[in-house]
């Protein structure tokens, strides 16, 4: 086996971690929102499902480029499919943002959720452990895609600090409101990940 296949082998090993690891975040942050009703934990597993969509997408783009695909169609698919994530994380900001403020003027409050704060801290601690193996294996190979999925992986991890001080705030100190305010912080994450994924689906990132 070659060395640029052993490479891609590794980069497609961490990539089913990476994903496999986002389902499980999806699932039990998702599900931890709906019943504390907490917006930051679901805005959390929302991108969490949207970066399954963009691990999957990269796993394809390997298997194509290992099995010596034409490298434009492999590019034209990954265009589309960072538009496609793109503008599906702008309409969760916006969601966020719109719910966020309704829960401030209704002074709604998140119960507490411990398996949120549990997801949150594995993430904070995983998350730039990928970015650094996904960096260094996409610069050996060349590849900005895998370099760009680990800068994904850094921003989960951001979300996923705001997410914890969020919910130890409303959890431990009764803060109503700190649930809301984490979450329109963590709409400049969703954003500027939804905005580059955009440019990237429509070539404007060269």
């Amino acid at each position: 086996m070659t060395e640029t296949k052993q490479l891609i082998h590794k980069s497609l090993r961490i990539e089913y971690f990476s994903t496999a690891w986002m389902f499980f975040e999806f699932v039990v942050g998702f599900y931890s929102g709906l019943k504390a009703g907490s917006i930051l934990l679901i805005a959390f597993g929302l991108d969490s499902f949207l970066e399954i969509i963009s691990g999957s997408t990269l796993i394809w783009r390997l298997k194509k480029e290992a099995n010596g695909h034409e490298q434009a169609e492999i590019a034209a698919a990954e265009r589309r499919s960072s538009l496609i994530v793109g503008i599906i994380l702008l309409l969760l900001a916006v969601y966020v943002v719109a719910v966020s403020i309704f829960n401030l003027m209704t002074r709604q409050a998140a119960d507490r959720s411990l398996s949120g704060i549990a997801i949150a801290i594995a993430s904070v601690i995983l998350m730039p452990i990928l970015t650094i193996n996904k960096r260094r294996l996409g610069k050996a190979l060349q590849s900005d895609a895998l370099i760009e999925d680990g800068m994904c992986n850094i921003t989960c991890a951001y979300m996923a600090g705001t997410v914890l001080v969020g919910a130890i705030l409303t959890a431990w100190l009764g803060w109503w409101w700190a649930d809301s305010v984490a979450a329109l912080v963590l709409v400049y994450f969703i954003a500027s990940e939804g905005w580059e994924s955009v440019q990237t689906g429509l070539g404007h990132d060269d």
